[in-house]
């Protein structure tokens, strides 16, 4: 995304394929916490060279983002926070200058859920909802703000497929959770389409009978954890199925 400054040489490179960020600034200036793949690169001027000053070193990013797109969301006199928006990829970038401009530390996060690996199986889903009725399915995914199921779902999904045809009198409702981040409106309306999707799967790809689902959302209004932090968040945006 950025070639590196003259006369600066890297210090230190990270790289994760999921991480959680939360020290980006919004345009109104409340926190941003953003999650994704993260880069962190730590720049120091070349003994002896000239070096920038930190206006000049936040200005050279910021026009060269705004060359590809990219938006200044927000600027102190310490950093510079811009988002990016390319096909629906969304890049956050925090640009840290110090010790007057001799260094450089560069954030960029590229938004992207993460891949969950571990997938309650059949047993253990009935095994949660002999004990509370309800068992939270881990790996059904969907794009923000969107109620189409991904095809990576599709673990997830053959367990509560297994569960069903173990329990042949088994019947279920399949409940559809957001976090708090919005308007109430929108979010139970969103809970209960992306419940409608995963009981359309469970119909056409996998043989469930629909007599035996019933979709339903909550929006916000069951939460499993608090909404003030990320992970909690992330917690709450769930698929719950519950025993009729």
């Amino acid at each position: 995304m950025f070639n590196r400054l003259p006369n600066y040489e890297i210090q230190q490179y990270r790289e994760s394929e999921f991480d959680v960020y939360d020290e980006f600034v919004a345009s109104d200036g409340s926190p941003k916490t953003v999650e994704g793949r993260m880069y962190y690169f730590s720049y120091y001027v070349v003994k002896g060279a000239q070096y920038l000053s930190e206006a000049a070193i936040k200005r050279n990013y910021s026009e060269a983002f705004k060359r590809i797109g990219g938006v200044v969301q927000y600027e102190d006199g310490y950093n510079l926070h811009m988002s990016l928006d390319k096909g629906g990829q969304i890049t956050w970038v925090r640009v840290s200058p110090w010790n007057r401009g001799q260094g450089v530390s560069l954030y960029i996060v590229e938004e992207k859920p993460m891949e969950q690996f571990i997938v309650a199986d059949a047993d253990a889903l009935r095994q949660e909802i002999s004990l509370t009725g309800k068992a939270t399915v881990d790996g059904i995914y969907f794009d923000t703000g969107k109620a189409v199921v991904k095809a990576e779902s599709g673990p997830a999904l053959v367990e509560i497929e297994k569960l069903l045809r173990k329990d042949a009198e088994m019947k279920i409702f399949v409940v559809g959770h957001t976090d708090s981040v919005g308007k109430v409106d929108y979010n139970m309306n969103l809970s209960a389409r992306r419940a409608a999707a995963v009981v359309e799967v469970l119909v056409s790809q996998h043989g469930v009978s629909r007599s035996r689902l019933e979709p339903h959302g909550v929006g916000p209004l069951a939460p499993s954890a608090a909404n003030t932090s990320e992970d909690g968040r992330a917690k709450n945006r769930r698929v719950e199925i519950v025993e009729r």
